[in-house]
């Protein structure tokens, strides 16, 4: 199973243990709500735990897979693009799950982006309080 395969299930069985192994150890996530990345793989699980915990209904509903730029270098990398559907406290999201593979297959760029931007705003929210409750700081 690849490391994209892999990612997808951990997500859609909901099961924060399925990530370990899955991310390089200098990771960076973007997220659709703060500037700069959040990195390494110790805080990235603390995060997915807590977005494991707050979509409801969450779906992949297409995949899409080529090679783009990565870094401040701009080397190629395989990039994979996750399209999905949720909801946050009632509101519907749209987004996708932007994954940049290393060239030992591990996760090396993570992004998230969601829409409308009502739905973002929800979701940023949530996640906040999720951060808090888990006093876990980003």
């Amino acid at each position: 199973m690849t490391t994209v395969e892999r990612f997808r299930v951990a997500v859609e069985s909901r099961d924060l243990d399925a990530f370990d192994g899955l991310f390089s150890p200098d990771v960076r996530f973007f997220s659709p709500v703060k500037f700069t990345p959040i990195e390494g793989a110790q805080a990235i699980r603390g995060l997915l735990g807590v977005l494991l915990r707050t979509f409801e209904d969450f779906r992949y509903v297409g995949q899409l897979a080529g090679e783009a730029e990565i870094g401040t270098a701009g080397r190629p990398a395989g990039s994979h693009i996750l399209i999905f559907r949720a909801t946050v406290r009632g509101k519907q999201i749209h987004g996708i799950d932007l994954l940049q593979l290393g060239d030992d297959g591990l996760i090396e760029e993570f992004t998230v982006m969601v829409r409308p931007l009502s739905a973002l705003t929800t979701l940023s929210e949530a996640v906040l309080a999720g951060l808090a409750a888990d006093q876990i700081s980003l």
